[in-house]
């Protein structure tokens, strides 16, 4: 049991620092209006909250929930392979989705002439 328990919060764990990793845009803001650039980015960061964040999540989650209990078949354990298998996937689902929302906005502020560095 108390195997189980570590394994998760292990993998649980590393999930949540991904989930923090996503890329914020760098703009070049030599002689830009920082104003303007504020609002800009603020409507292109709404835009990219339209990215649909629950299917990505929850197929990275099944897929790893998947191939984690076939890993704790081979190891002894399904449940645990299945549920540490699913946390990570479930985190790799909302990295994913966090890498697509910045991507929009990074998009976003090109398209609205910015030069964007990252």
């Amino acid at each position: 049991m108390q195997r189980r328990v570590t394994v998760f919060l292990a993998a649980a764990a590393i999930s949540m620092f991904l989930i923090g990793c996503a890329s914020k845009p760098i703009v070049d803001t030599y002689n830009v209006d920082m104003v303007q650039y504020q609002k800009d980015l603020a409507e292109c960061e709404d835009i990219a909250r339209q990215v649909d964040s629950g299917q990505i999540a929850l197929s990275y989650a099944a897929f790893g929930a998947g191939v984690g209990a076939a890993f704790g078949a081979i190891g002894g354990d399904i449940g645990v392979g299945a549920a540490s298998g699913g946390v990570s996937g479930g985190a790799g689902g909302l990295l994913r989705q966090d890498d697509e929302k910045a991507q929009v906005a990074k998009n976003c502020l090109r398209y609205r002439g910015y030069a964007v560095l990252n």
